[in-house]
């Protein structure tokens, strides 16, 4: 079921399944920022990946000696949230641990995902609960999709993505069969006043997954250099994707509490890069947020 929430400025639409945002519209000129999830390019707007980030190697992970298998991004963009308040800007979610979710990740949880309206930033909000008596093992990431190009062009050449604060950026591409990452690899963006601008062949080759906390603020500019969406976050990595060599007409811009496997790595479920750990009773909070210029 989708849910309204709005102020004077925006007005967002959240779907209990996934509890995946799916809209956002400026008021003044109903402009629509989210992609609609055309399966000809991706069927998805943006969900929260919980548990797992990305793919695991061998599309499965070892937890006390046992192997689970897992699909990408984890499962609770795939389940139903139950709705636990809403006012008129506001809005919380929540999904817990199931029979079904035990016999493949075998932790109880509690996840609560909430959205807020204040003026033109919609504020997006993560609390992970561990209600049990043992020590919980989690990843958690977004994956909003914007709509690009906005003015009918044919392609996102020429858009551009702004880095706050950074000269170059970082990144490990991962294997497009698999979509592990290879770790052998650190190429370097370089920009241009904090820029890069978006080449037909941009996202041809790899997810871009740019490592080490680089920067907390990206945005996207037209080809006249006005600002489209800015994201903020404080997370210890994010991405950039838009599907391989398909010219599809939106990006992704990721931030992310975990990622995928990298091609060489052989461990166990405690061992993953980026895994967050929650002792029992703890609760863990982060939130991100997007402004629509």
């Amino acid at each position: 079921m989708r849910y309204v929430i709005e102020n004077d400025i925006l007005r967002a639409e959240i779907d209990s399944f996934g509890a995946e945002l799916k809209s956002v519209r400026r008021k003044d000129n109903d402009r629509e920022y989210m992609w609609y999830a055309d399966k000809k390019y991706w069927g998805r707007t943006s969900p929260v990946l919980f548990p797992f980030v990305g793919s695991l190697k061998n599309k499965e992970y070892i937890y006390q000696g046992k192997h689970y298998p897992m699909g990408q991004h984890g499962f609770a963009r795939d389940m139903e949230h139950t709705l636990t308040s809403q006012t008129d800007h506001e809005i919380w979610f929540e999904l817990a641990s199931t029979e079904e979710t035990l016999a493949k990740y075998p932790f109880l949880f509690v996840l609560r995902i909430g959205y807020a309206l204040d003026g033109a930033d919609l504020k997006v909000m993560w609390k992970v609960e561990n209600p049990a008596q043992q020590t919980m093992y989690f990843s958690i990431g977004a994956h909003p999709a914007f709509l690009c190009p906005v003015h009918g062009e044919s392609s996102k050449a020429g858009y551009r993505l702004y880095f706050g604060g950074v000269d170059e950026i970082h990144h490990h591409g991962n294997t497009v069969d698999t979509g592990l990452a290879i770790k052998t690899e650190d190429i370097v963006i370089p920009l241009t006043d904090h820029r890069v601008s978006i080449t037909e062949d941009f996202f041809d080759r790899c997810t871009y997954m740019i490592e080490g906390a680089q920067t907390g603020e990206v945005g996207l500019e037209d080809p006249e250099g006005k600002r489209i969406i800015t994201m903020t976050f404080d997370t210890p990595l994010f991405a950039i994707w838009s599907p391989e060599g398909k010219n599809a007409p939106f990006l992704c811009i990721e931030p992310w509490y975990g990622r995928c496997d990298a091609t060489d790595f052989d461990g166990t479920l405690e061992e993953r890069d980026y895994t967050n750990v929650l002792k029992a009773g703890e609760t863990f909070s982060a939130a991100y947020t997007i402004r629509y210029e």
